[in-house]
């Protein structure tokens, strides 16, 4: 079967839908000619790819690993054809995708959807969290996605660009200055931010050095719910100081006073190669270091 582009569509339709009639839906195509681009691609695979139980369809071991393939290469496809000489920021309509922490979007984040709006009012952007397999298979994502947001010193051999300076902190329950030395450091639960080891976690290098070693009551991905976490409780929440500065006036929540410092989080910006010379991507970056510098210093 030679390739054909309109079976990469119905694939990626058939395995995320599971279902022809909602595959058809998808792609605004009848279900009879879905049902024999399906025919054609189980002829080509040599497998069922949608297997029926029941009255409903579960996808073969094959489909299964198809399916990120197939959503990646439609991604890059589309942005193949997105790809033009030259680039207007004010008359270009053009989706991008940045990955980025849920502690990263209220400032950077946020920033950048305000330049956008202001400078290119078509061009849309989709931001997907950060996760631990994400962080630990950053070049794997990097190929998808249009940028990724983290800190310096976790990746290598990509290019990238200093965005915005943030530091550690700890929340904990109080309505007034908390003080913590090393025994409270040591006794009280703690949490934690994705689990340890883990490369963003470089502070607890430096606990570890004062004799801390934090015991991990509660480990999330999610850095905007350990607030909601700490409240109430004995616990210490590990948050970059941005974080703790969004719940800085939210009764019983404080950033405590430590013996010693945290240490310092330079996020920056980071893309695959293959961009370098896509005006468009090139301008997003321009954006971007733009959108940083508007984010206030920390004191």
């Amino acid at each position: 079967m030679s390739t054909d582009l309109n079976l990469l569509l119905a694939l990626d339709a058939l395995l995320q839908e599971r279902n022809v009639s909602r595959a058809a839906q998808r792609l605004g195509l009848s279900q009879p000619t879905v049902s024999a681009a399906l025919g054609r691609l189980r002829r080509h695979f040599d497998d069922e790819l949608l297997h029926r139980t029941g009255n409903h369809y579960t996808l073969t071991p094959l489909a299964e690993r198809l399916t990120e393939q197939a959503a990646m290469a439609l991604s890059w496809t589309n942005r193949v054809f997105e790809n033009r000489a030259e680039f207007d920021p004010a008359t270009a309509a053009r989706e991008f995708t940045v990955i980025a922490s849920d502690a990263q979007l209220p400032n950077f984040g946020r920033a950048l959807a305000e330049l956008l709006k202001r400078e290119a009012p078509n061009l849309r952007v989709r931001f997907q969290h950060s996760t631990r397999s994400v962080v630990l298979q950053a070049e794997t994502y990097l190929r998808d996605a249009d940028m990724l947001v983290l800190p310096q010193g976790i990746l290598t051999g990509y290019p990238s660009l200093d965005l915005y300076q943030d530091r550690w902190a700890c929340l904990v329950d109080g309505d007034g200055p908390v003080g913590l030395d090393v025994a409270d450091l040591r006794a009280r639960p703690w949490v934690l931010p994705y689990a340890s080891p883990f490369p963003v976690l470089s502070v607890l290098h430096r606990l570890h050095a004062a004799g801390v070693e934090p015991w991990a009551e509660i480990t999330t991905e999610n850095f905007l719910a350990v607030p909601h976490l700490v409240r109430g409780t004995d616990r210490i929440g590990l948050v970059p100081e941005r974080v703790a500065r969004l719940n800085g006036g939210t009764p019983g929540l404080t950033t405590a006073r430590l013996p010693f410092e945290l240490g310092i989080l330079v996020e920056a910006l980071w893309w695959h190669p293959i961009n370098d010379l896509d005006p468009g991507h090139r301008w997003l970056r321009e954006a971007a270091t733009r959108a940083a510098a508007t984010i206030t210093g920390l004191d």
